[in-house]
């Protein structure tokens, strides 16, 4: 019996010696995943932080009703001019900036300017300009165009404008 229990030993001690030791391996680090609307974002809209954004005289701003963001008749024709312009200057980056009069709260009035610029950003699109190349961005009511406080100013102040940027042609004719 003393044979087998040193045979059994000897045994258990060559295969202890023989096991692999487990290597633990560090978990490589997971970043979350980004939101559907976040991946979409990204792959859409240009960065937007630069301060070179140049007016073109050929890029005419257009107006909103009150509390809306829907395109008017007169600001698709606009806007069909000013994607002509735009697909001559394919190298320029485009910037479509939303404003709202000083009515409202400024949080609302954010969110308004952004759907009035985002509404210009879609129908660009529509007319063939690459939606890659366009970002928008709201000042609600703070750049007013007409600073005065009443019906006239305010019209003037709900608006969406285009810009362009780093585009020599663009920002020269």
């Amino acid at each position: 019996m003393n044979k087998k229990m040193l045979i059994i030993g000897l045994i258990a001690i060559t295969l202890g010696a023989c096991a692999k030791k487990q290597v633990v391996r560090p978990e490589p680090e997971v970043k979350p995943p980004l939101s559907e609307e976040e991946m979409e974002m990204s792959r859409q809209e240009p960065s937007i932080r630069f301060s070179d954004w140049r007016a073109v005289p050929e890029l005419g701003a257009i107006l909103f009703d009150y509390d809306q963001a829907d395109l008017m008749d007169n600001a698709r024709a606009i806007l069909k001019r000013n994607a002509d312009y735009l697909k001559n200057h394919p190298e320029a980056s485009i910037l479509v900036e939303g404003y709202c009069d000083e009515r409202g709260t400024i949080e609302y009035n954010l969110a308004l300017g952004q759907r009035r610029a985002a509404a210009v950003r879609e129908y660009y699109g529509q007319l063939g300009i690459p939606l890659g190349r366009v970002g928008t961005i709201s000042y609600g009511e703070e750049k007013p165009v007409d600073p005065a406080h009443n019906e006239a100013a305010w019209s003037k102040n709900r608006r969406a404008e285009t810009k362009v940027r780093a585009a020599s042609e663009a920002t020269k004719q």
